[in-house]
């Protein structure tokens, strides 16, 4: 498959021998210097007969066959790289490209109508139960939930339906969730709720697996609104579920499980009557100290609902939330708070009286949001996270913090600003069209590597982190949901390091414009994907820092 060539001026690839490239095949990794490939397509060196060794041909010599070198020198299509070239070398065989093409090509203007974008389709229901909870959200809850947020936006750029289960009823949850910049459906859950609930009691007195409880001696231990019990474990056995916990065995119903499953069931019709199919995925996103809690709730609804929706349920399982040395329990509100007052005393200390100014509330909320965001969400989302709250360099500047990304964002803000109010002084001419610019002075390797790690892969990077996968015997799917913010800290660093190494707004000589105004064509696309990564966050590009 084709990889970067370790140092070939990121301009070269290798390919390594067993894989033929598939078609639009694009490579993605990072290299660093390697020695020079040998002239294209040339014969593999030997020794001299005199030497007398059979070391005469060197084992990468086979490693390439010719029909595949032929496969990539002719891979043409939307994605792909220009090549120039191909040639052996002892690590594999070295692919370059032609860069100012490979530019053109992706910031140039478009050879023709652009294609439709290729929409998943389908719909899905993302239920997060942390919300149904009736005490204040904790940080166990508050990563699913940012979690399933994110999941929703980035689920919607590829073109899936999205339904967010439960509707929030608590006004102070809605307030805290406001703060977050969390996107979430509020209400009552509709006058057809009590319904539902009472078709759901119909089809448990019906269940074979539905026992009443007895109010003997334990009446005064059973919850007041318990209905029955139901035996979860010789259903999982009669049904040959598999996946889910071995401790599952009797479940007391209760009014309020009943609800819960009633707003789904509702969800659910409400998607399938919208024209998006005639079923669709469940994802239960959930924290790890309640998935067990959550399991329960998925098998008494396929008891009560054997339809094709309930068998598609899947469980998207968070890892724990851990604080070191706290002092007390501390919720989710708590949290908030503590960051912002970090936010706020770091923006004190670098800019001053500025920072106390009331434009700057804002920049500071939404810096705080960043914060929390990048510190919930660039965990894998099945791994432990563990918080520092008395660590305050999450609120500054440091490389893998959200406020770094949202630092760097603002500084393409500025110099765009500060171009376009040149052009107002008539110190600059305007940005001409993209078919007038000159691709070739972009000749910096951080120019290069702003297009081929970032421009060139970023829809992949938000398909794959939209991606699920396909239904299997478990109940548990994984989902690459640390992706964007890990792309945004990895580009928010190597934007940071060409941006503090070369001058883009240069003197105003006629003979550096040609330069300057790829630089600012290059720039503007770097500064779309910002845009573009931040909106799956809910995060909106700061003008200012």
């Amino acid at each position: 498959m084709l990889q970067p060539h370790r140092g070939f001026v990121r301009s070269s690839f290798l390919l390594a021998q067993p894989c033929r490239p598939p078609l639009g095949t694009r490579p993605t990794a990072r290299g660093e210097p390697a020695a020079q490939p040998q002239p294209l397509l040339a014969p593999p060196a030997t020794t001299s007969p005199a030497a007398g060794s059979r070391a005469a041909r060197p084992p990468w010599c086979l490693a390439v066959p010719a029909d595949v070198v032929a496969g990539v020198t002719s891979l043409r299509g939307p994605g792909v790289l220009p090549v120039r070239g191909c040639g052996h070398t002892p690590a594999g065989l070295a692919v370059q490209v032609r860069r100012p093409e490979a530019f053109r090509r992706l910031l140039g203007p478009p050879p023709g109508p652009a294609p439709a974008p290729a929409a998943q389709g389908g719909v899905v229901v993302l239920h997060c139960p942390a919300l149904r909870g009736p005490a204040a959200l904790r940080l166990r809850h508050l990563r699913p939930l940012l979690l399933a947020d994110h999941l929703a936006q980035l689920l919607r750029t590829q073109g899936v339906g999205v339904c967010l289960v439960p509707a929030l009823a608590e006004e102070g949850d809605r307030e805290l969730l406001r703060q977050l910049h969390v996107d979430w459906p509020s209400g009552s859950g509709g006058s057809s709720l009590p319904d539902a609930v009472l078709a759901l009691k119909r089809a448990l007195s019906r269940s074979p697996c539905a026992t009443a409880c007895e109010r003997g001696l334990d009446a005064a231990v059973l919850p007041e609104d318990v209905i029955c019990k139901v035996h979860l474990k010789s259903f999982m056995e009669q049904q040959g579920l598999v996946g889910y916990d071995p401790n599952l065995d009797v479940l007391l119903v209760t009014e309020g499980k009943l609800w819960s499953l009633a707003e789904l069931q509702q969800a659910v019709l409400q998607c399938t009557a919208g024209g998006q199919g005639s079923c669709c995925s469940i994802i239960h996103v959930v924290s790890c100290e309640e998935e067990f809690q959550q399991q329960q709730l998925d098998l008494l609804w396929r008891i009560l609902d054997p339809g094709a929706h309930t068998a598609l349920q899947k469980h998207l399982v968070c890892g724990p939330v851990k604080v070191t040395n706290p002092p007390s329990p501390i919720g989710a509100e708590q949290y908030f708070q503590l960051r912002k007052c970090q936010m706020y005393e770091a923006s004190v200390m670098k800019y001053g009286e500025l920072a106390q100014d009331e434009a700057w509330t804002e920049v500071i909320d939404t810096l705080t949001v960043a914060a929390i965001r990048f510190e919930m969400l660039s965990t894998a989302h099945r791994s432990q996270i563990t918080l520092d709250l008395e660590d305050s360099s999450i609120s500054t500047k440091g490389t893998k913090s959200g406020a770094f990304v949202m630092y760097n964002c603002a500084r393409l803000a500025t110099l765009f600003a500060t171009y376009q109010q040149a052009v107002e002084r008539g110190t600059y001419p305007p940005l001409p069209p993209a078919s007038e610019l000159n691709f070739s002075c972009l000749r910096e390797e951080g120019e290069w590597l702003l297009l081929f790690n970032y421009l060139l892969p970023f829809p992949e990077v938000l398909q794959q982190a939209a991606q699920l996968p396909a239904p299997t015997k478990g109940i548990r799917i994984t989902a690459n949901t640390e992706t964007v913010c890990k792309f945004l800290i990895q580009l928010s660093m190597d934007f940071s390091s060409y941006y503090n190494r070369v001058h883009v707004l240069g003197e105003p000589f006629p003979h550096l414009f040609d330069q300057m105004f790829a630089r600012l064509r290059l720039l503007g696309a770097v500064r779309d994907v910002f845009h573009s990564a931040l909106a799956t966050l809910h995060l909106p590009p700061l003008s200012q820092i």
